[in-house]
């Protein structure tokens, strides 16, 4: 699983200004003061977040002239500690803060461990920020300083804090004048360090110093104009772009080789990579301690800008040439060996095949120095403990052979019974490990000796060859113990990472085939609590960007407070880890993983910690299963919008044809209407009177017209959201025709109609305005779709259940591949669209018919032209009584 550098900043977030010093009292915060004076001189809005002033008069009056915040209090060991308040500087919102001291460490409780942490959040709130930084303090300079000054500096900065700094101001002083400073005690040094402040204070170390600011500070004024002619496409020498990369283990020296290789790395110009070689088999067992240091030195790998990568292989060698070769790597950076010759005869020179390699990389060997650890009190080991059981086992165990040696005792030669000893040893080791192994190969041989060995029934030992023997039992056993221990946490190991395999393998599987996010909730899950069997919940934004527990488990999500709430928010907004062992909140009762994609947060993972440190296959796990949480929903999401786009899409493709048929189609009655009025107005008098009545007659029929277009627009739209009541009543099939008919007269005029309607059509059950209406459409329709003087016929018959009324014309008939959307809204062919319309007529028709349960059907006939049959259903009749009573 690969993780990538902290990006760059984004354009939104503040200007990080950083002063810069070669070492304390060189005038760093009292540089910040003036220059955050003359801000504030010039209305900018200014607030000291946290300075420290160490007592100097001068800079007391500086921060007094300031606004500055309230600091947050933080009780820890029974002491009320002083830090910066983050929560009011967010909420005040100034637009510069002043933070002196970036490297500081956090009292516990706070929001983040680190005070870069604070200042990160400011940024991103878009705050800008003054601070202050000591060159000691710089992560990728920690051995270099120590190797000077002889002390170890805890507190550090990663690099990238520099990197993507907006400006760097170096604040510089003579090593003299400092050395006369810290003489007059205007030189902060925190008292329980007076020894490491004569060490320190030296004038070779403090031009030691002074240079690797003054490097630093190049190296920025060099990146910048790099920058600038890059920008400004001025040619110059380039970087080749190959990469650098770092073999990091479980050494307390691959610290020392991350900052090696970042140093290397940032002189090429070039990436680097920070891969660990995880052994698919390894000789030794890996102790708890060896994870977490693998862990903190990935970490801090990734602080350093370097992208990560863990892989499982048999040959770290040949593992880290296949990721050379594949990423484009020009330089290996790996530690000398201090193992023996014969450390290297068991696991292989790694070292000498790096440098053997055939693909012309260089490899840079880093001569390794023990770090300088901090004091300890020295503490007595517990004992490990070791529960009786399994010892009373070896002993039964042990009891049986002793009495099957017996009764073979004159058949087997006691060379061969010592053999058998072995077997409680081996059983106890595989079920409970090699503790009780080792307890149960001192009784087994105990006991040979007490039952076989001459003197018998004594422990006494008259021969001494067969101490050796003792030894060499003993030696087999410890090995055969110790093996099978490791066989049995290897076995363990696999078997966790199979299942957590098998298990994104199926989750993934099964994502593949649902398409709503409650669904996916619910089997990532049901996944994730299988695998890691802890507490575990999930929270989602709801439509007004809340986060809010969707699914999860009972006893976890309960737990939310508003404080946790919080927590949560905040991993949601910044997309980073925060919570129970992270730097964020590490106080908080869950751990709270962010689901991320493409730079997008979706939701947050909830997961309980305490009493169960994570260890770091069930953190590689969570990762993955973290990438495929969000990559599902969003996919979810993404369907979803996609969807919506079409809606929108289809929307305004029947926005567009509804304005175009209705103003085509309006516009004709309305010239006509117009032209009519205006004639009669404007020259009434050079008209007879059939010439007015005339025209009258065309404004009446006009009219008609865009009365019929405004009725099927709004009976669509009453289809449309179900509003359209039926008023039933019997009606009779000849007088829907006749009703129709006379509707249409002017329209029609001489053209012929033939109807044929049986005298025994059975009366059905309707609204007969909305029946009129749909047979007054079809009708229309036929008589714009056929030539002039072509009849229409119009006929009904009984068939089964159904009545059918049909309508044909004798036109060009209907396209075949258009039948389908044929009672579309808004459908017009395209061999028709030279006729006047608005493609709702028949989709009226449709709502009609099937609000009475029926349909409509349309065909051509094998003579030319096209038949509409409306379907209605034919209801139990009433008898005798005449048509139209009920």
């Amino acid at each position: 699983m690969a993780k990538e550098p902290p990006t760059a900043p984004h354009s939104n977030r503040g200007r990080l200004t950083i002063f810069l010093g070669a070492a304390a009292g060189v005038g760093k915060t009292y540089a910040m003061l003036t220059q955050a004076a003359q801000r504030l001189q010039d209305g900018v809005n200014v607030v000291a977040g946290w300075v420290d002033t160490h007592g100097q008069a001068d800079m007391a009056q500086l921060v007094a002239a300031l606004p500055a915040a309230v600091p947050r209090r933080v009780f820890f060991h029974g002491k009320k500690l002083a830090e910066m308040n983050v929560e009011a500087l967010l909420k005040k919102q100034p637009a510069l803060v002043l933070v002196d001291d970036l490297s500081h460490i956090n009292a516990p409780g706070s929001r983040h461990k680190r005070r870069f942490q604070d200042v990160e959040e400011l940024l991103a709130a878009g705050i800008d920020v003054y601070t202050t930084l000591n060159i000691q303090h710089l992560e990728s300079l920690n051995d270099l300083v120590l190797r000077i000054t002889g002390i170890k500096v805890r507190e550090t900065v990663p690099d990238y804090i520099i990197e993507q700094a907006d400006a760097i101001q170096l604040i510089d002083l003579p090593p003299a004048e400092l050395l006369q400073r810290l003489e007059q005690g205007k030189v902060h040094w925190p008292r329980q360090a007076e020894q490491g402040k004569k060490q320190f204070f030296r004038l070779g170390n403090l031009t030691a110093l002074r240079e690797l600011a003054l490097r630093v500070t190049a190296n920025r004024v060099n990146h910048d104009v790099d920058n600038y002619t890059s920008h400004h496409r001025i040619e110059g020498p380039w970087p080749a772009g190959e990469r650098v990369l770092v073999a990091v283990s479980s050494s307390p020296f691959s610290s020392q080789l991350i900052r090696s290789a970042h140093q290397l790395a940032k002189g090429l110009q070039s990436e680097w990579l920070a891969v660990h070689v995880q052994m698919a088999n390894p000789r030794f067992a890996i102790n708890s301690e060896q994870i977490n240091r693998v862990s903190d030195n990935m970490k801090l790998a990734e602080e350093l800008g370097a992208i990560t990568m863990t892989v499982v292989g048999g040959d770290p060698a040949a593992e880290l040439l296949e990721i050379a070769r594949t990423r484009n790597v020009g330089a290996i950076v790996v530690g000398k060996p201090m193992h023996s010759r014969l450390y290297e005869l068991l696991h292989g020179p790694v070292v000498e095949k790096l440098v053997n390699n055939p693909y012309g990389i260089n490899v840079y060997i880093v001569q390794s120095e023990e770090e300088q650890q901090p004091p300890t009190q020295l503490k007595m080991k517990a004992p490990r403990s070791v529960s009786a059981a399994p010892c009373i086992f070896g002993l039964v165990l042990t009891v049986l052979v002793s009495i099957g040696a017996l009764l073979l005792d004159h058949t087997v030669h006691e060379t061969n019974i010592a053999l058998l000893y072995l077997l409680p040893v081996l059983l106890v080791a595989h079920q409970w490990g090699r503790w009780p192994s080792y307890i149960t190969a001192v009784i087994s041989i105990l006991t040979y000796d007490y039952l076989f060995i001459p003197p018998q029934y004594t422990l006494a030992v008259s021969d001494l060859r067969y101490l050796g023997s003792v030894a060499i039992f003993l030696f087999v056993s410890f090995v055969i113990g110790g093996r099978t221990e490791r066989l049995r946490k290897e076995a363990a190991f696999a078997k966790q990472r199979e299942k957590s395999t098998r298990t994104l393998y199926e989750v993934s599987r099964q994502l593949a085939t649902l398409h709503q996010i409650p669904d996916i909730l619910r089997a990532l899950l049901r996944s994730a609590l299988e695998s890691l069997d802890r507490p575990i919940f999930l929270l989602l934004p709801d439509e007004n960007g809340k986060l809010v527990v969707r699914t999860g488990s009972t006893e976890a999500s309960a737990e939310l407070s508003e404080k946790e709430r919080a927590v949560a928010a905040w991993t949601y907004q910044h997309g980073r880890l925060a919570g129970t062992g992270a730097d964020t909140s590490p106080n908080a009762a869950h751990l709270y993983l962010p689901l991320s994609t493409r730079g997008n947060t979706l939701g947050v993972l909830g997961l309980t910690v305490k009493g169960r440190p994570l260890a770091p296959e069930e953190r590689r796990f969570l990762e993955a299963w973290t990438s495929l949480a969000a990559l599902a929903i969003e996919r979810v999401l993404l369907a979803e919008r996609a969807r919506q786009a079409n809606l929108l899409e289809e929307s305004d493709k029947l926005r567009t044809a509804l304005f175009n048929s209705v103003s085509h189609e309006l516009r004709t009655p309305l010239a006509s209407i117009t032209g009519c009025a205006s004639a009669l107005v404007e020259e009434r008098n050079l008209f007879s009177l059939e010439e007015q009545t005339a025209l009258l007659e065309n404004i009446r029929d006009a009219a008609a017209r865009m009365d019929r277009i405004v009725s099927n627009l709004l009976d669509s739209a009453r289809l449309e959201q179900g509003h359209l009541h039926l008023k039933v009543d019997w009606c009779d099939v000849e007088d829907l025709v006749g009703a129709s008919l006379q509707q249409l007269g002017p329209i029609l005029g001489k053209r012929p109609v033939d109807i044929s309607l049986p005298d025994d059509l059975p009366l059905i059950r309707g609204d007969f305005v909305l029946l009129e209406q749909s047979l007054t459409n079809l009708i229309e329709n036929a008589h714009k779709y056929s030539p002039a003087t072509a009849p229409i016929a119009i006929s009904a018959a009984q068939s089964g259940q159904k009545l059918v009324l049909s309508v044909a014309d004798h036109g060009a008939g209907i396209n075949e591949g258009e039948l389908p959307f044929l009672f579309d809204k808004f459908y017009r062919s395209a061999a028709n669209s030279h006729i006047f319309g608005t493609g709702l007529g028949l989709a009226i028709v449709k709502g009609i018919a099937e609000a009475h349960g029926g349909t409509v059907t349309a065909h051509n006939h094998p003579a030319g032209g096209a038949v509409f049959s409306l379907l209605l259903p034919i209801s139990e009749q009433p008898g005798k009584a005449g048509h139209g009573d009920v």
